[in-house]
């Protein structure tokens, strides 16, 4: 669902633990947490019209240069996970996410961010912003 609190766009999705997710306590091993974000950041992406295939119809890929995670209770196998991924304007040619992930009671379980830059079709790193990005963050009002 999206939000426009401050102009503020995110979008919440779900998730369901699933098994493999799991260490042998049955709760979800930290690494998967990364996994989540990019969960909800996909969802965000095609719901907000700026997912990875788009970006790569217009020349770029946008590879993850820092991510934090701050983990606060478990999850268990088959909860059913809110992820609310929230996009957070920058300046510079650069896409910043906030994740708060929550408990099937509603309690918030893991906080994060994630950043991203752009890379062109060669691969080099594009200081200034894209034009595809410019474009969707004057659409958006960010």
């Amino acid at each position: 669902m999206p939000s426009d609190k401050n102009n503020e766009i995110s979008f919440t999705s779900e998730i369901r633990v699933r098994f493999t997710e799991t260490d042998p306590l049955g709760i979800v091993w930290h690494g998967n947490y990364i996994q989540y974000f990019e969960d909800g950041r996909e969802a965000f992406g095609r719901e907000h019209g700026i997912s990875y295939l788009e970006q790569k119809a217009n020349g770029y890929t946008s590879p993850i240069v820092k991510s934090t995670c701050e983990h606060k209770l478990p999850l268990r196998y088959g909860d059913v996970a809110t992820i609310k991924t929230t996009f957070v304007p920058s300046r510079a040619a650069k896409m910043i996410f906030k994740y708060k992930i929550y408990n099937p009671e509603g309690k918030e379980v893991c906080v994060g961010e994630t950043i991203q830059v752009f890379l062109n079709e060669d691969g080099k790193l594009s200081l200034t912003m894209p034009e595809f990005f410019a474009k969707w963050r004057e659409k958006m009002g960010v």
